[in-house]
């Protein structure tokens, strides 16, 4: 098996405080592919920015092992630690700019730090903002950009240095939900056309489902849950996940219907698929549908629809066989 791009083993940072010490981390091990978009969620108080600082090494864990490329970074000092940021960029929340500079010498900062030619630099400039789509905004200034447009000089900075893994630390939480979804479809054009590496840190469960291929779970210090966001967002497991993640009630009991009924699980297979209109039609049967929640990721369906039960116990036989061939879920739930 492929030597991961970034592992993290039995990472620990606890925080002195008077009269005791606060554990922000308890033992995080978990491990990042080359080229994949992992997102790391988790409420409030998670320990998530906490998590992002000592991957850059911005803060310092108090014990266990980073590694990237097989290599600890806890290790590195001076000229060796230097090259090892320039290789994990990060941007942040509030942007970060430098509000007296120009967009093109945002951009150009990180170059003219590691010295680069000033012509080169120029041309790299305007390479970054045309990824970015902000090639005419080279001579304004950050005041008079929109937080969308703040955001995307803030990443085609990050890129200046040519970095394999780009960072983002609640990347889109300052903004509205239509720039969001510009930011992040920039940044999955990012790793689809440049092949960054991208960790994604959230508290939001749109921004996973929408542009994540694997997820982390993270509950006061520790990870509850991990795998694909598919297998979690589906088969959830642990209490932050239902929470966060869960298609069904994480207690059944408080989600009884009025009536008998039939729970159908959409676990991402019938894209395309006009199933209940197929239902009705194929077994000439009505269908009273009691309640739904249906999400989209990676434009396949996600959820659960709650059904009345039929009193004719062939019509219920007809509609369970129907859909168990469609290779759906399907649960009987009675009141209580």
């Amino acid at each position: 098996m492929a030597q991961p791009l970034i592992e993290l083993r039995d990472l620990k940072k606890v925080y002195p405080v008077p009269g005791g010490e606060v554990v922000a981390l308890g033992g995080v091990s978990l491990k990042i592919e080359k080229g994949e978009i992992y997102g790391i969620i988790g409420m409030s108080g998670a320990g998530k920015s906490t998590l992002i600082r000592c991957i850059n090494r911005l803060d310092t864990p108090t014990d266990g092992q980073i590694l990237i490329d097989g290599e600890n970074i806890l290790a590195l000092r001076g000229k060796e630690l230097i090259r090892m940021r320039r290789r994990v960029s990060m941007i942040f929340q509030q942007f970060n700019l430098l509000m007296q500079k120009t967009v093109a010498r945002n951009v150009r900062y990180p170059l003219e730090i590691a010295g680069v030619p000033k012509a080169q630099a120029n041309q790299r400039v305007m390479e970054l903002l045309k990824i970015v789509g902000l090639e005419d905004k080279a001579d304004a200034y950050p005041a008079q950009l929109s937080g969308g447009q703040k955001q995307r000089v803030a990443i085609a900075r990050a890129l200046a240095s040519d970095p394999e893994v780009l960072l983002c630390d609640e990347a889109t939480s300052a903004l509205d939900p239509m720039t969001t979804q510009s930011i992040l479809a920039l940044l999955k054009d990012i790793n689809e056309r440049l092949g960054i590496t991208v960790v994604v840190i959230t508290h939001e469960m749109a921004v996973i489902r929408q542009i994540c291929t694997r997820v982390a779970i993270l509950d006061g210090g520790h990870i509850a849950e991990e795998g694909s966001v598919d297998e979690v967002f589906v088969h959830t497991r642990s209490a932050a996940g239902k929470r966060l993640f869960g298609i069904l009630p994480e207690n059944e009991d408080e989600d009884r219907p009025p009536v008998p009924a039939l729970r159908i699980v959409f676990d991402g297979g019938m894209e395309n698929q006009p199933v209940i209109a197929d239902l009705v039609k194929q077994c000439d049967v009505e269908v009273n549908i009691l309640s739904a929640n249906i999400r989209r990721l990676n434009d396949k369906p996600y959820g659960q629809m709650l059904i009345e039960m039929p009193r004719d116990d062939a019509a219920r036989r007809k509609i369970v066989e129907f859909l168990n061939a469609k290779g759906l879920t399907v649960k009987e739930v009675w009141p209580q």
